[in-house]
């Protein structure tokens, strides 16, 4: 079957301004030439969901090649604020209303296994990419209430996954905000994106695998022996199977349009800005618009939201500063008049889903193509969920969960309503 590649992946300019990781060209790794054997897989994508699945693809003993247009790292994962979290964009408890608590449940406790199998991972590979557990805190909002809290951590607890609701003052005094209802939850993470897909595919080039940039996948063709991908350059890859892991540069033949892409900013403050509050807490908020929080390793705070509903780059870069000004406002209102000043602010793509979830499987009519597509919050998360779902099938043992994350589920689920865009990257 041929495809067109101008159609396969989309071509976007994914980032405006500047952020904060400052790793980006320091640990590339060499691009190697295009392998003229044919390769196991193909993975179109060298950011943290590539870089992912190629550790984890090139770790069973397949050969590996990737491929991207630009160096590894370098699109909207460098733009990506990095909070490993398990809870999605759209709460448990609304999810469950529309596909029941059991459905609901069962998606939760896989994606965070799949934060829980990252974490062990990063340690095996002995990883040095600020990889630090954290408590998360989610405060109240006009998605959910203080009532709507309660009842969200009711519902988790009762699919077991453990949050404890804490009431304004509890929040206040543990944690140094400004008094609102939240809840704390444990098994959540943060990291430095750039350094975490630089060492994962740094992983998978000790154990052979190649990776390839700038090398720009234009044309597409699959029969039985398996898929040949042509380059900007003419250059030939085949391989037996690929995995478009193109991030928000959507498969846009194979990916339904519930799956819909937007804009959001961020910004950092300089180092040794932190703490401003207590147990360097991942903060977000269950509100639209939303407020999201974390510190790094080397002392920057980072806050993010204010996202829009548009994609247009010009549009959105030029929106910069008065984004910067909204998110240190915002900021400040709840640290308790903490002042912020931040030394880099940016703007990125990214992607939302209807129940927060990302697409994962086999594209749809095409026995030998695969799509990771992140959309929803926890971008990270979703890379280590895809590969486990995908290395599992292509090694004969289908994870039994794959079903919750096809990118074809809305064509059999209830459907399944945003209730805010995205909350954090």
């Amino acid at each position: 079957m041929q495809i067109n590649g101008a159609a396969l992946t989309g071509h976007l300019d994914l980032r405006g301004g500047e952020a904060c990781w400052k790793g980006e060209a320091r640990g590339l790794p060499a691009s190697t030439p295009p392998p003229r054997q044919i390769v196991d897989i193909a993975i179109v994508g060298a950011g943290v969901v590539g870089a992912m699945l190629a550790e984890r693809l090139s770790a069973t003993g397949l050969r590996v090649a990737v491929l991207d247009r630009r160096p590894p790292s370098w699109g909207a994962t460098a733009a990506s604020t990095a909070l490993v979290m398990w809870a999605a964009d759209t709460p448990l408890v609304q999810l469950a209303e529309t596909i029941g608590a059991d459905a609901a449940g069962r998606r939760w406790r896989r994606v965070r296994q799949a934060v829980l199998d990252l974490s062990m991972r990063i340690a095996d590979l002995r990883l040095d990419c600020g990889w630090e557990s954290r408590l998360e805190v989610y405060l109240d909002g006009d998605v959910l209430d203080e009532e709507g809290l309660v009842r969200e951590g009711e519902a988790r607890r009762a699919v077991g996954l453990a949050s404890e609701f804490c009431g304004p003052a509890a929040i206040a005094e543990r944690f140094g905000v400004e008094a609102r209802p939240g809840l704390v939850s444990a098994d959540t993470f943060e990291v430095d994106p750039v350094a975490l897909t630089q060492g994962m595919l740094r992983a998978a080039l000790a154990r052979g695998a190649t990776i390839t940039y700038p090398a720009d996948v234009v044309a597409s063709s699959e029969d039985a022996d398996g898929v040949q991908l042509t380059l900007a350059s003419g250059e030939i890859v085949r391989a037996r199977q690929v995995i478009l892991a193109c991030g928000y540069e959507a498969p846009r033949p194979f990916l339904p349009a519930a799956f819909e892409l937007g804009s959001s900013f961020a910004i950092a403050t300089g180092k040794a800005t932190a703490p401003l509050w207590r147990d360097d807490a991942m903060i977000w908020e269950a509100a639209d618009p939303y407020l999201y929080c974390r510190a790094t390793r080397d002392g920057r705070v980072i806050i993010g939201g204010a996202d829009e509903d548009f994609v247009d780059a010009a549009r959105r870069d030029a929106m910069i500063p008065d984004k910067r000004r909204q998110l240190e406002q915002m900021a400040s209102r709840l640290l308790k008049g903490a002042k912020i000043d931040a030394e880099y602010a940016w703007s990125a793509t990214f992607g939302t889903s209807p129940d927060g979830l990302p697409a994962i499987g086999k594209a749809k009519d095409h026995d030998r193509l695969w799509l990771a597509c992140g959309f929803g919050g926890n971008g990270v998360t979703f890379a280590s969920l895809a590969a486990e779902i995908i290395a599992s099938a292509l090694d004969g043992r289908p994870d039994p969960d794959a079903i919750c994350f096809s990118p074809y589920r809305f064509e059999t689920d209830n459907a399944v309503q945003p209730i805010s865009a995205h909350r954090r990257r």
